[in-house]
């Protein structure tokens, strides 16, 4: 692994907040499910209940996909300062979540196939042992959703900043007939929120995976004491559908959210309103280019191009911007009006 050496004149790229908190809280939350899991499916088997069962599988695919948030953390953690990463490990959780979303999309199938097979097949099930180890399983998913919580979001602060610039040259007011380019770099030294909160992926994922592994021990607890109680048989496999879909649902949020950040399509249309206002409130500035995508959980890069007659330093419209949350790496290119007018209308 390279390590990124900075230099007096270049910045860090590291743009994620680092909470070794949420990886501790996260290897916790694996140990818990390792152990639940295997408890559950040799109960189910032995029981014979196929909610039982479901939720240990359940738990097993969530072991795994727990498993990949803890990666993740490391992964990022230890390559933070490699170069090979363009804009830093930002997004390596973002990745880690989708890919648990994918599982909980499979966890959700299996859940609902396997359940639709019980409605013609009806083993005997053990109804006290099966409602005990459900129960126990309850719990043990409860203790980790409280673990997983506290690490689904913190608030930031606000701190001061540093402008770093690249080599280059100011347009300034020059009659160059030539158009000039001046390019520069703006890294915050923290991450601008105005006290609002960070998005995690990767922790979120863990959560929700451990709160439909919750859901499943619930419906598997109604399902096993109505089955005993009013001899519904039926209400073991019907549980089993329900909590696939409920699953299914879950996953398709978190899928949506990661993908959109994968794809560099998750800005909302307000920052991009207001990087434009910011650059065009004075003078004849227009923005020719305006390019913003996450690098990080509240972290956000941008490419500014501006076209304008009357050229100012890359350093005006960095301020001009510094005012925006999360806009933590800015790339100002100024380019000269080749007809003298920047103006929309002639």
């Amino acid at each position: 692994m390279h390590t990124e050496t900075l230099r007096p004149w270049t910045h860090s790229h590291q743009f994620e907040i680092v909470d070794a908190s949420n990886e501790r809280r996260t290897l916790l939350v694996v140990g818990l499910t390792a152990g639940m899991m295997l408890v559950e499916i040799v109960a189910g088997l032995v029981f014979g209940s196929m909610a039982l069962l479901a939720d240990g599988w359940h738990m097993g695919t969530h072991f795994a996909a727990l498993g990949i948030a803890a990666f993740a953390y490391r992964y990022a953690r230890k390559h933070a300062t490699d170069p090979c990463f363009t804009f830093g490990t930002g997004k390596v959780g973002v990745l880690g979540g989708f890919t648990s979303a994918v599982i909980l999309a499979i966890v959700a199938v299996l859940m609902a196939g396997e359940s639709v097979k019980r409605f013609f097949v009806r083993p005997v099930i053990r109804y006290d042992d099966a409602i005990l180890v459900a129960v126990i399983g309850l719990v043990v998913n409860v203790v980790s959703a409280f673990i997983l919580s506290s690490g689904r979001s913190h608030r930031g602060h606000a701190h001061g900043e540093s402008a770093e610039a690249d080599a280059g040259h100011a347009p300034g007011a020059s009659a160059h007939e030539h158009d000039h380019a001046d390019h520069a770099h703006v890294s915050l030294a923290h991450v601008h929120t105005h006290a609002g909160h960070t998005h995690d992926h990767n922790i979120r994922a863990a959560y929700l995976h451990v709160v439909a592994d919750a859901l499943t021990s619930v419906l598997a607890i109604v399902a096993l004491t109505v089955a005993k109680f009013l001899g519904q048989v039926w209400a073991d496999p019907l549980m089993g559908i329900v909590g696939g879909a409920m699953i299914a649902r879950w996953s398709y949020g978190l899928l949506r959210d990661t993908g959109r950040i994968l794809l560099d399509a998750d800005v909302e249309k307000e920052l991009l309103q207001t990087a434009r206002s910011a650059i065009e409130c004075t003078g004849d500035d227009r923005l020719a280019d305006l390019h913003v995508w996450k690098v990080g959980p509240d972290s956000y890069a941008a490419i500014v191009s501006v076209v304008t007659s009357t050229p100012q330093r890359p350093e005006h419209y960095r301020s001009l911007l510094a005012h925006i949350p999360g806009l933590s790496h800015v790339s100002v290119e100024v380019h000269r009006c080749p007809t003298g007018k920047s103006h929309d209308s002639p």
